[in-house]
């Protein structure tokens, strides 16, 4: 036992034992048991079949011998077809199968043969392949053989039929065209004398829709030229206008630039003073303010210095004339501790005594106040503005020194002078 195999262009047939009627397997494989299965193959193969029929008396008993060309095969595909192909060819060769076909086709193409005229078959060999392809197949197939093509190859006969049959046909082509060249001609011709009358008509009438058309054309040009000018005067006017608008528009436009230019130069030359101030301001006034500061400030110190110098100078006097007032007061004092140890002495001496030792010494206090004065190189005075100024008021400082003498005096001996002179002068 063993698996069989086939191709695809043959088939198997497996009978015997396990199948109640034979299995067929077109191109595959198949389970065999040798000795109770038996295994067959039929070839599923194309074949070509050249089918003659010699000398075959066609309907009009003309005779004719035709060559047609078939493709047929077994028909696997169908369990039907491949069934009867079984029946009648399983167990023949390929070449018996061959044979049995092109008999068959043979027959059904000299039978085709009898019932068409020469000229069908001749002229028409479509039909007559349609024909034999048709009644062929309705027999094989009950054989299980599928005609895949017919076509008729070629038509010949020993009687000279078809070359007469050529001849005639090539004559009355010869006379036809001759028939129809003369006739041709002569439409031609007649066409020709029509078409030429018609060209002329067509002319005429050409010539006078020209003729029409060119008058209306002129007309038309004429109105259209009219209206054109117009058009063209009208917008020659209307640009003009507008060029005028335009113009006064531009004008108008130039004098807003200009007056704007104008306020903007203002407003340059308003930044430009007020930098030129601010400049100035910056280069010549506060420097001058400045200067004039510094120079006041210079005069305020210079003035403060000679106030200054003037009551320092003042002071020193002052304290001068003091240092030398306390040197007459502590001489006086001394001279009048003197005197008082002289009065304790001269006990007998009276006031008027005293008074005469004042006034005695009196011209020596008031040399000695001014004696300062007279060595001073240089003496500043400040005023206020509302005492004496000058010599008049030294003087009345040493005045004021030596009108101070009979206080001290009094202060120191008790003897008030003013007093002792009013009784001398009594």
């Amino acid at each position: 036992m063993g698996f069989e195999t086939c191709g695809p262009n043959e088939a198997m047939v497996v009978a015997g034992c396990g199948y109640s009627r034979p299995l067929m397997v077109p191109g595959g494989r198949v389970w065999v048991w040798p000795v109770i299965q038996q295994l067959q193959r039929i070839s599923l193969n194309t074949m070509t079949l050249q089918i003659h029929s010699n000398e075959v008396n066609t309907s009009k008993g003309v005779p004719i011998s035709c060559i047609g060309v078939a493709q047929v095969k077994i028909q696997g595909q169908s369990q039907d077809m491949l069934a009867n192909a079984c029946m009648q060819f399983l167990g023949k060769s390929e070449n018996q199968i061959h044979q049995i076909a092109l008999e068959t086709l043979e027959g059904h193409q000299r039978a085709i043969m009898g019932n068409m005229t020469v000229e069908e078959i001749y002229q028409d060999r479509k039909k007559f392949a349609h024909q034999v392809f048709e009644v062929a197949s309705s027999d094989l197939i009950q054989m299980g053989i599928t005609v895949v093509s017919y076509t008729l190859k070629d038509v010949t006969d020993r009687e000279g039929y078809l070359r007469a049959l050529g001849e005639t046909r090539t004559a009355q082509v010869h006379r036809d065209a001759k028939i129809g060249e003369a006739e041709s001609r002569r439409d031609a011709g007649i066409k020709e004398s029509v078409a030429y009358q018609e060209k002329m008509k067509v002319r005429f009438e050409n010539d006078t829709q020209i003729a029409k058309a060119k008058r209306d054309y002129e007309l038309k040009k004429a109105a259209y030229d009219i209206e054109v000018e117009t058009r063209k005067a009208e917008s020659e006017l209307a640009y003009e206008l507008q060029a005028a608008v335009s113009k006064q528009a531009i004008k108008e436009a130039e004098m807003q630039i200009r007056v704007e230019e104008r306020a903007k130069q203002i407003q340059v030359q308003d930044q430009e003073i007020l930098r030129r101030e601010k400049e100035l301001e910056a280069q010549v006034k506060k420097p001058a303010e400045a200067e004039k500061y510094r120079l006041e400030t210079i005069a305020a110190a210079e003035r403060n210095k000679v106030v200054l110098e003037a009551e320092a100078e003042a002071e020193a006097i002052r304290v001068k004339g003091e240092a030398q007032a306390y040197s007459i007061e502590a001489k006086a004092k001394a001279e009048a501790e003197q005197m008082v140890k002289k009065a304790d002495a001269w006990k007998d001496y009276q006031e008027a005594a005293m008074v005469d030792m004042v006034l005695s010494t009196l011209p020596k206090i008031a040399a000695e106040v001014a004696g300062p004065l007279s060595s001073a190189k240089k003496v500043t005075m400040v005023s206020s503005g509302r005492g004496e100024v000058g010599a008049a008021k030294l003087t009345g400082e040493v005045l004021d020194v030596v009108g101070k003498l009979p206080e001290m005096v009094e202060k120191l001996t008790g003897v008030d002078i003013s007093k002792a002179m009013k009784h001398k002068g009594r």
